[in-house]
C-alpha cells in the first residue's frame, strides 16, 4: 500500500511540475525540458529506492500483528509472556497487545468489525462467528492457512468453528458451568459442602443466623442466574434449552424456573442484584465480599475457575462440588468456551496463522498452560500432559463439566442481544427479577419472547 501511494504521489507531482511550467510560457523552453527530465529522474528513484526499502522489510520479515484478548489477570500475564517469547523467536515480528475485562468487551470488538478496524488476531466467543459472519465471510477462513496445523483437532469442533465451508476461526478449548463453593466459609456456618439444592437452600438460612446478613453460600450475577436457570430447566424437563431456533420451555414450565430462582433470594442463598451492585465490583473477582469469603459459592466457567482462585485472600478457597440431581439428570451448560480468529481485513494472514500455530500447537502451548481452559489441540494436551501440567482444577473441573451435559447449546445462547450486560434480555429480565419482583409468568413469557426473536433474526 505505501509502494502505490508513494507511486501516486510522485506522479502527480511531476505532473503538476510539467503543467505549471507550460502555463507560465517561459521563454527558455530548453532549460523546461530539462527540469521536467530532472524531476522524473529524481521520481523514478524515489520509487525505486520505495520498493528496495519494501522489498527489504518483507524480505527481513518486519512485520506487526495487532492481537487482543479478554481475561482476568493471569491469563493476561501468561499471554504476554508467551507473544514475548514468539517476538524473540522471530525478531522481524512485532506484536502489539490490547486485553482487558470482559465487561465492555462486546461492545468493543462489534464496533470494530463494524468498521473493519479490529486486530490482525483476536480472542472471540464461538457464538461470534454466528454473530458477525452468517455467510463465513466475516473473519479469514483458517482453511487457507499454510502455517496451521489442523490436523490436531476434532474435527467435531472444527465443524463447529465453520460457516459455509469456510473455518471462521481456532477452537482453543471447551467449557461448562461448574458448581464451586468455599470449604471455610462453609465451616465456620457448621455445614458440608452443599450436595443438591435442598442443602443450598437449607444453607441459607444458617449462615444468616450464623454468620450475619451479609454472609450468602452463594452469589450470582445477572447472566449467571440465565445459566442456573438453564442448568433447572434442563434438569428436571430432560430436554434442551432450545429446539429448532425456539425456546424449549411452555410459560408453566419456566415460571417454574423463575420460582426456583426467587426461593434462592428468599431463603437468603444469594443476594440480589441491588446488593452485588452496592458491592461496587464489576466481577466477582474484584468484589470484597467474594473474596473474603462473605460469598462462599459460584456457579462459573471451568475455564475462568483460576481468576476467582486467585483473587481469594488468604485461609479462603475454593472447591469443585457435585452436580444438584434433585429434579433428574444433571445436565450443565456446555460450549466451545472460546476462539481465536484472524481478521479477513489483516494485511499479514499467514504471520498471524504462524503466531497462533505457536500459541496453539506449538512453543508457546506450556506458557499459555491452562489459562483458557483445557486445550483442543491434542499437541498441547500431550505437552502440558508431558509437562505435569495438564492437572488441577481447571482440569478436573473440564471433565466433571464434560461428563455432566447433555443437550447442545444454542450457538446464538451467547448473543449479544440476550447477553450484552447493559441491553441484553437476560440481564434486563433478572432485573426485573430481583429489584422489581416480577411475576414468574411474566417473566418467562419475556424470556421466551426474546430467546424466539433472538433466534428467529439469527437464522433469517
Amino acid at each position: 500500500m505505501k509502494k502505490t501511494m508513494s507511486k501516486v504521489l510522485a506522479s502527480s507531482l511531476a505532473a503538476s511540475m510539467v503543467l505549471g511550467l507550460a502555463a507560465c510560457g517561459s521563454s527558455k523552453p530548453a532549460e523546461t525540458t530539462a527540469q521536467a527530465n530532472a524531476a522524473a529522474e529524481t521520481t523514478t528513484a524515489a520509487e525505486a529506492a520505495a520498493a528496495t526499502t519494501a522489498a527489504a522489510q518483507e524480505a527481513a520479515g518486519d512485520v506487526t500483528l495487532k492481537m487482543s484478548w479478554w481475561g482476568g489477570d493471569s491469563r493476561h500475564n501468561a499471554t504476554l509472556a508467551a507473544l514475548d517469547e514468539y517476538m524473540k523467536a522471530n525478531p522481524g515480528v512485532k506484536v502489539e497487545a490490547d486485553y482487558g475485562a470482559w465487561s465492555g468487551w462486546t461492545d468493543k470488538i462489534a464496533t470494530q468489525l463494524a468498521g473493519n478496524s479490529e486486530p490482525d488476531v483476536l480472542q472471540i466467543n464461538w457464538n461470534w462467528i454466528y454473530q458477525y459472519s452468517k455467510d463465513g465471510n466475516g473473519f479469514y477462513d483458517m482453511n487457507q492457512a499454510k502455517d496451521f496445523d489442523l490436523s490436531q483437532y476434532d474435527q467435531k469442533l472444527l465443524d463447529q468453528m465453520t460457516i459455509n465451508g469456510k473455518l471462521q476461526g481456532i477452537p482453543v478449548s471447551t467449557t461448562g458451568r461448574v458448581f464451586y463453593f468455599n470449604p471455610e466459609t462453609f465451616k465456620k456456618a457448621g455445614l458440608e459442602i452443599p450436595k443438591s439444592f435442598a442443602d443450598l437452600l437449607a444453607a441459607g438460612p444458617v449462615f444468616q443466623q450464623k454468620l450475619g446478613d451479609d454472609y450468602y453460600p452463594m452469589a450470582c450475577g445477572q447472566y449467571d442466574l440465565a445459566i442456573l436457570l438453564t442448568y433447572y430447566m434442563q434438569e428436571k424437563y430432560n430436554k434442551a434449552w432450545v429446539e429448532n431456533g425456539k425456546l424449549n420451555y411452555s410459560v408453566e414450565e419456566l415460571t417454574d424456573g423463575f420460582d426456583f430462582l426467587k426461593s434462592l433470594m428468599k431463603n437468603h442463598v444469594i443476594p440480589s442484584q441491588e446488593k452485588l451492585v452496592g458491592d461496587g465490583a464489576d466481577s466477582l473477582d474484584k468484589n470484597p465480599n467474594f473474596i473474603d469469603g462473605h460469598y462462599a459459592g459460584v456457579l462459573e466457567w471451568d475455564s475462568s475457575i483460576k481468576k476467582l482462585t486467585g483473587a481469594l485472600a488468604d485461609g479462603q478457597s475454593l472447591e469443585i462440588a457435585d452436580y444438584p440431581a434433585d429434579y433428574g439428570t444433571p445436565s450443565t451448560v456446555f460450549k466451545i468456551s472460546m476462539g481465536f480468529a484472524i481478521s479477513k481485513n489483516s494485511q499479514h494472514p499467514e504471520e498471524a496463522a504462524k503466531l497462533l500455530q505457536f500459541l496453539l500447537n506449538g512453543d508457546g502451548v506450556k506458557t499459555m498452560a491452562l489459562e483458557r481452559g483445557v486445550p483442543a489441540s491434542a499437541a498441547a494436551q500431550k505437552t502440558l500432559a508431558d509437562a505435569d501440567i495438564l492437572n488441577g482444577m481447571t482440569y478436573d473441573a473440564n471433565k466433571a463439566a464434560s461428563s455432566n451435559y447433555v443437550f447442545a447449546l444454542s450457538p446464538y445462547y451467547e448473543d449479544s442481544k440476550l447477553k450484552d450486560s447493559s441491553e441484553g434480555a437476560y440481564y434486563s429480565i433478572m432485573d426485573a427479577m430481583s429489584y422489581d419482583d416480577e411475576d414468574s409468568a411474566t417473566l418467562a413469557q419475556d424470556l421466551i419472547d426474546a430467546v424466539n426473536d433472538c433466534e428467529a433474526q439469527a437464522n433469517a
